[in-house]
């Protein structure tokens, strides 16, 4: 009896290491045919059956991309915006979950729930009052325009919240506080260092969204040079006449710089994520 079972669990295994390998062919599927269509000429992306392998067009292919697009300005641009966005949103992601798990403040609660309650909303129902908020900003075509609006997500400031609660026993606090420690001193010199995982996770978060933004680059820049890189390889399409091979090879590498953030963060992601997941 013992025996069977033990060969069924055994099957059980076996079955559910192959669901998962077939699974993660599955997910990794389309980004392996888009840096193959990277190397390919529009006419081999194109043909029948479609190329399985990596071809020598790379180079033919970005030459085509930089004619049609400011590349370099872009990608600089979407670098520049995407750091300063996640610079910031860790900035007052964590000054918030801090204020939130430390303090006890009249309407905590209440304004805690509102910050949560944003959540509910649809983001595309601020894409109008977005656009005339920057306007009498005059930070229509400014990159600030993209990073300064959302620096502070509902998110964000939950997950600080929750690792803060979780992770930092409060006696360190009282014990910061009882060496006259002042409050921002508190938070920069005690409770900053000992939120790495959290910083990971969030970070990397907060740089994929803003590195994918489409949206709020359409609304808010005007000029071209502008652009992030989401928006110029949108512009490189047409409907007569895009160059695929171009446009994957453009894609390619806007997915380069969120691989290696993720190889240098998942560590700290994972341990984020997890963190207070065993606590009582």
């Amino acid at each position: 009896m013992s025996q069977a079972m033990s060969e069924a669990k055994s099957t059980l295994g076996v079955m559910g290491w192959i669901f998962i390998v077939l699974g993660a062919l599955l997910m990794l599927g389309p980004f392996y045919f888009m840096f193959v269509f990277a190397t390919q000429s529009r006419a081999d992306i194109f043909s029948v059956p479609p190329p399985l392998f990596f071809g020598d067009h790379f180079f033919d292919n970005m030459k085509i991309l930089m004619a049609k697009i400011p590349f370099w300005k872009n990608l600089g641009w979407s670098l520049y915006v995407g750091l300063m966005g996640t610079a910031l949103t860790l900035l007052f992601c964590s000054m918030a979950g801090f204020a939130f798990a430390v303090y006890e403040f009249r309407y905590k609660k209440m304004l805690f729930a509102l910050v949560m309650g944003t959540m509910l909303v649809p983001s595309f129902l601020g894409m109008i009052p977005t656009f005339l908020i920057m306007d009498a900003l005059n930070w229509i075509d400014q990159p600030r325009a993209l990073y300064l609006p959302g620096a502070a997500p509902a998110m964000g400031i939950f997950l600080m919240r929750q690792y803060i609660t979780s992770a930092i026993p409060k006696e360190l606090i009282e014990a910061a506080r009882m060496d006259n420690c002042g409050e921002f001193r508190i938070y920069w010199s005690v409770v900053v260092p000992l939120l790495g995982p959290a910083f990971g996770t969030l970070g990397l978060i907060a740089f994929i969204a803003s590195w994918n933004n489409f949206i709020g680059p359409l609304v808010v820049m005007r000029s071209p040079e502008m652009y992030t890189f989401p928006l110029a390889l949108r512009s490189v399409q047409s409907p007569v006449d895009t160059e695929w091979g171009a446009l994957m090879a453009g894609s390619a590498i806007a997915v380069i710089p969120l691989l290696i953030i993720f190889i240098f963060s998942s560590r700290r992601l994972i341990e984020g994520l997890t963190s207070g997941a065993v606590r009582g």
